[in-house]
């Protein structure tokens, strides 16, 4: 089988610190906070997509360390 060289990051659950997890998605996307906001608000949802594995790994640590449930897929 061919190995997986793009990812996309999947936000599965928002958790308790939304604002947190808001802040994450503003960094790794660079969108303003109310598209931010409404990303996280839509969860499950996609982060990004076709990133690499490091990439895609990064930002689910991220996700996870702001209190969210994430993963890379």
């Amino acid at each position: 089988a061919e190995e997986k060289t793009e990812f996309d990051v999947q936000l599965k659950a928002i958790g308790a610190n939304k604002i947190a997890v808001i802040k994450a998605v503003r960094e790794a996307t660079g969108l303003g906070l109310a598209d931010a906001k409404n990303l996280v608000e839509s969860a499950p949802a996609k982060i990004k997509e076709g990133l690499p594995k490091d990439q895609a790994e990064d930002l689910v640590k991220k996700l996870v360390e702001a209190g969210a449930e994430a993963a890379a897929v």
